[in-house]
């Protein structure tokens, strides 16, 4: 048996351990994720979700945390149900939804709109604990440290980094501070044909409600049209100029985000099958495609 399949058998093994099982159970691998493991199964009381994680410190991760939001985001109508959860371990009940792609997202952007607005409001009254708050500019100054300290092969580029993102955050506008998701990509929305739901909240934590906005549009590739429209619907009128500025520049960033993730990623994890250097160059391209609308439209930020 090769290290694959011994690694393979070791994850069933643990998952048939757990204690919150009904009679025998059926495994199935599910696929999607580039940084966590996560398995269908099926015993005599439904069907579950099994998913595997450990802290990453250099990415800002604490599953204790997120088991704690997923918990408050069930109980505010926007989770799956938390059926059982230890030590780098969590159950939930799967929705059998449909997961969304970029498509869908823009298609049903009103009604995701209305999710986020929703979800922005409702879920400080859900969370526990000491508040941890997620400021997309200084985590990307942390991931530069991070990747100097790795010796990345992207060191020459970080100055460039650093300076884009002073920039963006210098276009950003006065928010109410909100419950972030902070990792929208178009697979973390559900549909389940009657109502929308959220996974993975990895990210989640107070924040400013434009970095949802313009992770949903940018991670779906909206036109500046759809993007309009997305905001319309989010703040219940018209978008003015200062807010569909900051939302071009947190687009921008979002992806400077995503693509240091990646970078990240590619020194300290090493999922089954991801490819982080390919990954972090698809951003970087969305990136120079989104940074040259932005400067077209607005300009170079002097702030």
């Amino acid at each position: 048996m090769d290290g694959h399949a011994l690694l393979a058998r070791a994850v069933e093994d643990r998952i048939r351990c757990l204690p919150c099982w009904r009679g025998a159970i059926e495994i199935a691998p599910l696929s999607g994720g580039i940084s966590n493991e996560s398995y269908l199964v099926s015993d005599g009381a439904g069907r579950h979700v099994v998913r595997f994680g450990k802290d990453y410190p250099f990415h800002h991760v604490v599953r204790e945390r997120e088991l704690m939001t997923a918990r408050a985001a069930h109980a505010a109508g926007f989770g799956p149900e938390i059926r059982y959860a230890e030590a780098g371990v969590m159950v939930s009940a799967y929705l059998g939804a449909r997961t969304f792609g970029a498509g869908d997202v823009v298609a049903q952007r009103r009604r995701v709109a209305n999710l986020l607005r929703r979800f922005h409001a409702a879920m400080p009254a859900e969370i526990s604990g000491a508040a941890f708050l997620f400021w997309p500019f200084h985590v990307v100054r942390d991931y530069a440290r991070t990747l100097r300290a790795g010796g990345s092969r992207m060191l020459p580029q970080l100055p460039a980094y650093l300076a884009l993102a002073g920039e963006l955050e210098a276009a950003q506008v006065p928010l109410p501070i909100v419950f972030g998701h902070n990792d929208l990509l178009p697979g973390n929305i559900l549909d389940d044909g009657e109502r929308l739901w959220l996974i993975d909240f990895e990210y989640a934590g107070f924040s400013t409600a434009m970095f949802d906005l313009a992770g949903a549009t940018s991670n779906a590739g909206f036109s500046p049209e759809a993007a309009e429209d997305f905001l319309d619907a989010y703040f219940g009128g018209p978008p003015d100029t200062a807010i569909r500025r900051a939302h071009g520049a947190m687009q921008c960033v979002s992806l400077l985000r995503e693509a240091m993730w990646s970078m990240v990623s590619e020194l300290h994890l090493a999922a089954p099958g991801a490819d982080y250097a390919g990954y972090a160059a698809e951003n970087l391209a969305r990136l120079d495609k989104a940074l040259d609308q932005y400067r077209t439209t607005y300009g170079k930020c002097t702030k």
